[in-house]
């Protein structure tokens, strides 16, 4: 199979801050695909943002841009190797300038914390159960019937 690089390109108002706000997270900057209209943010080998300054998105479509302070046009899901991970990532995105626009979500073979960047583009970052993320919440479920009970009464 053919390896698929994912590149999501995203608008800002400011290319400095966002590289800024995006290295904090941990993420890199890969300089020969960086200059005044454009960094590119790199999270592991396969999955790289395109910080574009407004003006230099808006050469790519015909389109208006939201203004994602607004509007929600996408939600971008990181998964981390544990609670843990996101609960730091999150941590890190606050002190470097995101927001959190709600509150957690549990649902025991799942935790996720969404973070808004600077801009307001909405990145939920998660964790999933080994065992769910292989065969399905059921699974995992199935084996914690406390669980499945709990999330029974929260669904009512």
């Amino acid at each position: 199979m053919t390896r698929t690089n994912i590149f999501v390109n995203l608008p800002t108002n400011d290319l400095e801050r966002a590289k800024a706000f995006y290295t904090a997270l941990g993420a890199d900057i890969q300089l020969r695909f960086t200059d005044e209209n454009a960094a590119c943010v790199v999270w592991d080998d396969n999955v790289y943002f395109m910080m574009l300054t407004r003006e230099f998105f808006a050469t790519f479509t015909d389109k208006p841009i939201a203004d994602p302070t607004k509007t929600v046009q996408t939600s971008i899901g990181l998964s981390r190797d544990s609670r843990q991970e996101v609960d730091a990532v999150v941590e890190r995105g606050l002190a470097a300038g995101g927001s959190e626009p709600r509150p957690a979500q549990e649902y025991g073979f799942m935790y996720s914390r969404d973070l808004d960047d600077p801009d307001g583009n909405t990145l939920s970052i998660l964790w999933m159960d080994p065992v769910a993320a292989e065969h399905g919440p059921e699974a995992y479920l199935a084996d914690h019937p406390e669980l499945a009970d709990a999330q029974q009464s929260a669904a009512k």
